[in-house]
């Protein structure tokens, strides 16, 4: 059961971006002082990239800060579908460690999703754990990180609970991205020490309002991994 569930809500994509840009800007201040390093999960896709262009303008000692993207689609790195290309745009000049989840490119590593999964899932039982901060995103039919319905998806919500990132073959696959993935799992996800969600749109407001509402027992994946949270969740919203 989800512990809290905060919406903020904002007048425009302006407004939207400064204040979810401030609060993870606070999230990795907080663990710098804390222990010196910050390690941060970000959502790829086009709602969060305002947020990523404020917040990279901050100043922070992002040579400390270590970004992984919530999931992953499994291509090249460079690829237009890549969402640790995106995300490295906005923040790898600035000197922060973006690291890769999916291996570097080959046809045996393109080919084989599953193997993509146990890589990444290797990799994240070598960072500092748990994450700072998760900052997921959700599709318009309620899938979050790259956690949809097809064969991996019980794996991906209830597997064992040291499994932190998997592979993923969504079923069917999105036209836009038709692709396998590689995903943080529900447990890599809920453990994090802050988790924020943001959206815009009144069709993707509903959606998750449906989803927070059916709880454990909801038919959107963003529902279900929402109901593994034991802490506090922040949803970002503008029109």
């Amino acid at each position: 059961m989800t512990e809290e569930v905060e919406w903020w809500e904002y007048d425009d994509a302006a407004e939207f971006a400064d204040a979810v840009a401030g609060d993870v800007q606070f999230v990795i201040e907080s663990a710098l002082d804390a222990r010196g390093a910050a390690v941060i999960a970000l959502a790829g896709g086009s709602t969060p990239a305002p947020v990523y262009a404020k917040l990279a303008a901050a100043k922070l000692d992002w040579k400390r800060v270590t970004i992984i993207p919530t999931d992953e689609r499994v291509v090249p790195i460079g690829d237009k579908l890549s969402n640790v290309t995106m995300i490295g745009k906005a923040f790898i000049p600035k000197g922060a460690r973006v690291m890769p989840i999916v291996p570097q490119a080959t046809p045996a590593s393109l080919g084989d999703y599953k193997a993509a999964g146990r890589s990444a899932d290797a990799l994240m039982q070598d960072l500092h754990w748990p994450l700072d901060l998760v900052l997921l995103g959700m599709g318009e039919n309620g899938h979050t990180a790259s956690i949809f319905h097809g064969p991996d998806y019980d794996e991906a919500l209830s597997g064992p609970r040291e499994r932190r990132a998997l592979g993923v073959m969504p079923a069917p696959l999105p036209p836009e991205a038709p692709v396998a993935r590689v995903s943080l799992s529900r447990q890599g996800i809920v453990t994090a020490k802050a988790l924020t969600v943001v959206i815009t749109g009144a069709k993707k407001r509903q959606v998750l309002e449906d989803a927070i509402k059916q709880g454990e027992s909801s038919s959107y994946p963003i529902g279900r991994v929402l109901a593994g949270a034991d802490l506090p969740v922040d949803i970002h919203w503008a029109p």
